[in-house]
């Protein structure tokens, strides 16, 4: 029979180091990557069956791209929200953890924002080549709405009550940093139902899709690729409520809170970025 204190080891033995929330040293195989890549094409082929439906001359009927696409998102975020379960949440107290630095995945995030800058760059590039030319291309619809004022008070709400949960954190104040928590992640999901319904309101009500044009090509590929980058954040922050809610938890235990802060904040940075260029910018100025 073990003493005590040999009892007390073996049980501390299985708690991360301080410092770190996520679990290491055991090798583990999975299905939901895979999952997440069947989503993935899901989408991408979605996007060609649009086109091919949205052409001079239509391939396929116009309805089976948005289909696919909204059936590979699902797919998509359902295998992502399983894979981020399975690695941080499940078991999370009885696996076994090696040593190692947390800022390596701290850097890991900065080195895919930056990846990430340049996947934006690309679209931006191609919105201010357009405007060098013939201005406007076409009509351009009413894009400075309410819907646009709230949904960019949401996002930069959210990320001021983001970084004041983290504050609660190191405080230790668990009810505050719960709560301010939730309200980010409900923030969030207000802004995907918003640009839904913006989505809606100018394919639907105003005839104004992705084929209108070079601009409908800019805008639904800046604010889509946008709107994925918010909508896989949501489940980034869906993961810390249900962490935080098992008490995963504490000051100095926080790398998982402060890579998706650092997401969070660059997604709400970029919104900004895109009200003004191609929403104030397409309303208001002839050359930008």
């Amino acid at each position: 029979m073990g003493t005590a204190s040999e009892t007390t080891e073996e049980h501390d033995s299985h708690e991360p180091p301080a410092g770190m929330d996520f679990p290491l040293g055991e090798s583990e195989s999975t299905w939901w990557p895979i999952v997440c890549a069947i989503g993935a094409t899901g989408l991408y082929l979605g996007a060609g069956f649009y086109l091919f439906g949205h052409g001079e001359v239509a391939l396929i009927p116009g309805f089976v791209g948005p289909i696919v696409i909204g059936g590979g998102g699902l797919v998509f975020l359902t295998g992502l929200f399983g894979w981020l379960y399975q690695a941080f949440v499940a078991d999370f107290r009885t696996r076994s953890t090696d040593e190692r630095e947390p800022r390596s995945l701290r850097a890991a995030m900065l080195l895919f924002l930056g990846t990430d800058v340049f996947t934006f760059a690309g679209g931006f590039i191609y919105y201010f080549f357009i405007r060098a030319g013939g201005w406007p291309p076409g009509e351009i619809p009413e894009l400075l709405s309410t819907v646009l004022i709230v949904n960019t008070a949401l996002l930069v709400v959210s990320s001021f009550t983001l970084h004041y949960a983290h504050s609660a954190l190191e405080e230790r104040n668990d009810r505050r940093f719960g709560f301010l928590l939730v309200t980010t992640l409900v923030l969030g999901l207000g802004f995907v139902a918003g640009q839904v319904y913006e989505y809606h309101e100018l394919i639907v009500t105003e005839g104004f899709t992705i084929a209108s044009g070079v601009f409908g090509n800019a805008f639904y590929a800046l604010t889509g690729l946008h709107g994925l980058h918010v909508t896989l954040g949501t489940v980034l922050l869906g993961i810390l409520v249900a962490r935080a809610h098992l008490g995963q938890y504490e000051p100095g235990r926080d790398t998982s809170i402060v890579t998706v802060s650092l997401y969070w904040h660059f997604v709400d940075v970029v919104w900004v970025f895109l009200v003004v260029v191609l929403y104030v910018g397409a309303s208001f100025t002839p050359i930008l």
